[in-house]
């Protein structure tokens, strides 16, 4: 994705790739579509929602998340009023079950406080969690990890619970900051990765946590590990990722952006996208960020065309 792009969030859906993204300068959410991860860029998309004029969710629209959630699509995105300070998450909900069709917005999600990046946590029991960054009072200065169980897609049951908090050196490199929090899940384990210390750093980095207890909203039951992505000599600001599988289902590839300079700010990143493995343990092993000068067509997703059942018209 060309400069300037970030917050990548990406889903596979029978045989389609879709990528959701905020655009016109943070105030409406877009949508694109590609039978191939190479091919999301030259898709120009299509806006699916835009922000009101005024109100509580008409500004800095920050790294929407479609999810595909029982039989309907919804959107998780963070909002404020033109004050920082009142960040918080929303959601829209389809009107249709096209992904790329028109969506109404449902509200703000009770978060106890500044919120940004949510995500969804599903199990196979059908419960659901949200998990997002917050403030642990009411000023900026540090962000932690919280979950809460959802009582529907659309509202939260209680309060939250912090699960992680910017406690290693490499977690608060110019702000103490965990954010971006993303599942993964692999032969019945469930993973949380994350960003940590400054976005606007070239130390912006990648930490995981671990689940293995018996209650997700205990922060004892998650292992910190990390950092499990970070800047190299070419890549700097490594962090925000998304995660999707090839087609066929046998690989899996991170997303996520990076600094074009070691300069600090917002405006010069970009999204990549690299196939990863496991190690023995059971972690997720991402290696390192590829070189800003290989292309993703050196190293595309297995593709199966019999896996494609959508006869929608997509990008090549």
């Amino acid at each position: 994705m060309p400069t300037h792009s970030a917050d990548p969030w990406m889903i596979q859906h029978e045989g389609v790739y879709y990528y959701c993204e905020s655009k016109n300068h943070h105030r409406s959410i877009r949508i694109r579509k590609s039978r191939t991860l190479a091919g999301i860029g030259q898709d120009p998309g299509v806006c699916v929602w835009n922000a009101p004029a005024t109100g509580r969710n008409s500004h800095a629209i920050w790294a929407p998340e479609l999810h595909r959630l029982g039989n309907k699509w919804f959107i998780y995105y963070a909002a404020d009023d033109g004050k920082n300070e009142n960040h918080r998450m929303w959601v829209l909900e389809s009107e249709s079950d096209d992904p790329m069709g028109k969506y109404r917005c449902c509200g703000e999600l009770k978060t106890d406080g500044w919120a940004i990046d949510g995500t969804v946590l599903s199990l196979d029991d059908g419960r659901m969690y949200f998990i997002w960054s917050g403030w642990p009072g009411h000023k900026d200065g540090q962000q932690n990890l919280y979950i809460s169980q959802m009582k529907n897609p659309v509202a939260l049951t209680g309060h939250r619970s912090v699960i992680c908090v910017p406690d290693q050196p490499w977690e608060q490199k110019a702000m103490p900051i965990c954010e971006g929090p993303q599942v993964l899940k692999r032969n019945n384990e469930i993973f949380v990765v994350y960003s940590a210390s400054g976005s606007w750093t070239e130390h912006y980095c990648l930490g995981l946590l671990r689940y293995s207890g018996d209650d997700l909203l205990s922060p004892s039951a998650w292992t910190k590990h990390g950092p499990v992505l970070e800047s190299t000599e070419e890549v700097w600001g490594v962090g925000h990722c998304s995660f999707v599988k090839s087609l066929c289902g046998t690989e899996d590839w991170i997303l996520y952006h990076s600094k074009s300079s070691k300069t600090h700010g917002w405006d010069d990143r970009d999204v990549h996208a690299k196939r990863f493995t496991w190690f023995a343990n059971g972690l997720p092993d991402f290696g390192k960020p590829a070189p800003r000068s290989q292309s993703l067509t050196q190293s595309v997703p297995v593709f199966t065309p019999a896996a494609v059942t959508t006869s929608a018209p997509i990008a090549a």
